[in-house]
């Protein structure tokens, strides 16, 4: 089995995966997909050296089967097949004992704080296991992990049917929560320049338009008779982003901040007194989320594969990065780390 090391300075150094034997409260796992997602990006790029530990294995959007199991764990076996939710809290800190563990003020995040599984073979706590059912394709059940994110985002915007959705920026997550909103009965409307994302967004049934050609505060008007939108996602994570979110949002609208912003945005704070708006963080996920979002998968009722663009081999991982730097006609990326 075969692990991509991120060495720094941009480079991936494909090597042996390590099979490390499961401790007691621990599984190993045989890798089948794992997905490219913008935080493996930033972890190529540099950005989290600072964290991350050279060489580190990154990847954290998975699905596989479990390999072995440690002497302690007696709600698995070999051979079930899984995904994982990355997360490893601390358990002491005043988050986790409120009951919000996926927001621990320690938490480790697996793929950034401890090796992931851009590899064959990934050892992990047993707790971070959901199972999948067999009829879930895994390279589809690698798209739970971030489906779990637009299911928790979707869950604290309190969206409900009927209800007017607007959500900037048609990325991955953009679009998964354009699609499970959609799927809750909500009318949804997406706000993308991308126009490879556009079409893509177009062509599963999502109505979307280009800030740039487009008055999207005057179409938002119109679409929900003047009043404005019940719930505004803002995942761009762009300025634009946080100056049109408030503009958006009807009175005692919600905004859900979905996306992680590299500098501090202006943010129209009269406009959340002037109408009285709810504005409220969304991060990572709960396990309730991810049953969620297994059960959304497994359904098929979300056209899951149009967000696959490619699957390539884990000795491509190199290229793939700087491939998804340099275009714009990618949305989520998959490797095989079973094969060279």
């Amino acid at each position: 089995m075969k692990a991509a090391y991120y060495q720094g300075n941009r480079t991936i150094k494909v090597g042996e995966s390590i099979q490390r034997r499961p401790g007691p409260d621990e599984v190993r796992l045989n890798v089948a997909y794992c997905g490219v997602c913008g935080t493996d990006l930033h972890i190529f790029k540099g950005d989290m050296d600072k964290r991350v530990s050279i060489p580190q294995v990154a990847g954290h959007e998975m699905a596989g089967e479990i390999a072995e199991v440690g002497a302690n764990v007696k709600d698995w076996s070999a051979g079930a097949w899984v995904v994982v939710r990355p997360l490893d809290p601390c358990g002491n800190c005043p988050a986790c004992r409120a009951g919000h563990a996926h927001i621990c003020y320690n938490l480790k995040f697996l793929g950034i704080d401890t090796p992931g599984a851009f590899q064959g073979s990934w050892t992990v706590p047993a707790h971070t296991l959901h199972r999948l059912p067999p009829t879930l394709p895994l390279d589809q059940a690698a798209l739970i992990e971030p489906l779990a994110v637009a299911c928790h985002d979707v869950r604290r915007g309190e969206v409900q049917s009927g209800e007017e959705v607007v959500v900037i920026g048609g990325g991955p997550i953009g679009l998964l929560i354009a699609m499970v909103s959609t799927h809750l009965g909500a009318r949804v409307l997406i706000s993308e320049l991308n126009p490879f994302r556009i079409n893509l967004a177009r062509e599963i049934g999502l109505e979307t338009i280009n800030p740039q050609e487009a008055d999207l505060a005057a179409w938002v008007g119109k679409r929900s008779g003047g009043a404005g939108a019940d719930v505004v996602f803002e995942v761009s994570g762009s300025a634009a982003g946080a100056a049109s979110m408030t503009q958006l949002a009807r009175a005692r609208g919600r905004i859900v901040i979905v996306a992680i912003f590299a500098e501090l945005p202006k943010v129209d704070l009269f406009r959340f007194f002037w109408r009285e708006l709810h504005l409220c963080g969304a991060r990572v996920y709960e396990p309730e989320d991810f049953e969620k979002a297994i059960a959304l998968a497994a359904s098929g009722v979300l056209p899951l594969s149009r967000l696959i663009s490619d699957r390539r081999p884990l000795a491509d991982l190199q290229g793939v990065f700087e491939q998804i730097e340099g275009r714009t006609d990618l949305m989520k990326v998959l490797i095989d780390t079973r094969g060279e």
